[in-house]
């Protein structure tokens, strides 16, 4: 009975886990050791959980409540389901007690011991979806970027961490480049996120463009929205330009890690620039092609 209810689980995470070959930049890619393949993975594997609780993405039957110690009739309760989520966190880093009983926070355990990692990076993302369930609308860019350092830039700090690479400046920078990665995601899925009551566009700039939230429902973008996702691209660039000396900053391995977030972000940039900035019909994403070129100029 144990072993089975461990291949299960285990199935469970991968699930979670697969999605990593849908986002804009490479993971965990094959050219790193080992050591921290498995540790970005577990990393990872955390991030995404915690964001597909906050978008109710989580696979059917309660699975997942039931791990966190819920009844998984309460599945759909996305701030109770947040907080047991938390509750399990704080058991990854309370090496007096049983552990965590999600299988992807046990497999965070040994990154956390192995690496020093504290909690506060984990805690952001899992704020920046509490944030998800009662903010809805972003007034100014200011306010996006706090939402952003909540929800993206944690991230960038763990990789530094990870690979024992954190400064100050290094930390400035990665801040920038998870910010315009962020900003980037949230231009391709402007649809996707209204589908959710979710805009994430500032209202001061769409009020400037005069663009009204019905226009963004459109099927197709018209002048205004067009002109709206290119200033916004804009900025998401400068600080991709801000955010890319990090790349410069460190060698070998990791350096090639770093390009392809960057790379990642202006190749993503280059799609929604392609589609005439019209991001309605649907996410506009790079090819492998348009990515590995974008890494490449990031390197040169």
């Amino acid at each position: 009975m144990t072993t089975t209810r461990h291949v299960r689980t285990d199935a469970h995470a991968r699930t979670t886990l697969d999605k990593a070959a849908d986002e804009n930049f490479p993971v965990a890619p094959f050219f790193l050791p080992r050591a921290w393949r498995d540790d970005l993975m577990a990393v990872y594997g955390y991030a995404r959980l915690v964001d597909d609780i906050g978008d109710g993405d989580l696979a059917p039957g309660g699975a997942d409540a039931r791990l966190l110690g819920l009844d998984p009739a309460l599945a759909d309760d996305r701030l109770l389901l947040l907080d047991a989520f938390e509750a399990d966190l704080r058991r990854v880093f309370d090496a007096s007690g049983d552990g965590p009983r999600h299988p992807l926070l046990r497999a965070l355990v040994p990154t956390v011991r192995r690496c020093s990692l504290t909690p506060g990076p984990f805690l952001g993302l899992i704020e920046a979806n509490r944030q998800d369930q009662l903010v809805r609308r972003y007034k100014t860019y200011d306010d996006l970027l706090a939402y952003c350092e909540l929800s993206a830039n944690p991230v960038g700090r763990l990789v530094l961490q990870i690979t024992g690479t954190a400064s100050p400046e290094r930390i400035r920078r990665s801040d920038a480049v998870c910010t315009a990665l962020q900003i980037v995601e949230h231009l391709q899925d402007v649809a996707e996120d209204l589908g959710r009551d979710r805009i994430y566009l500032p209202a001061d700039t769409m009020a400037r463009f005069h663009v009204e939230e019905a226009d963004l429902a459109a099927p197709s973008a018209n002048a205004s929205v067009r002109s709206l996702i290119a200033y916004e691209a804009e900025r998401a660039g400068r600080l991709l330009d801000e955010g890319t000396p990090l790349v410069a900053s460190v060698s070998g391995r990791l350096k090639l890690l770093l390009a392809g977030f960057a790379g990642g972000g202006r190749a993503a940039l280059a799609a929604i620039a392609a589609t005439g900035y019209d991001v309605l019909p649907g996410p506009p994403k790079p090819t492998k092609l348009s990515l590995l070129r974008a890494v490449g100029a990031v390197l040169r």
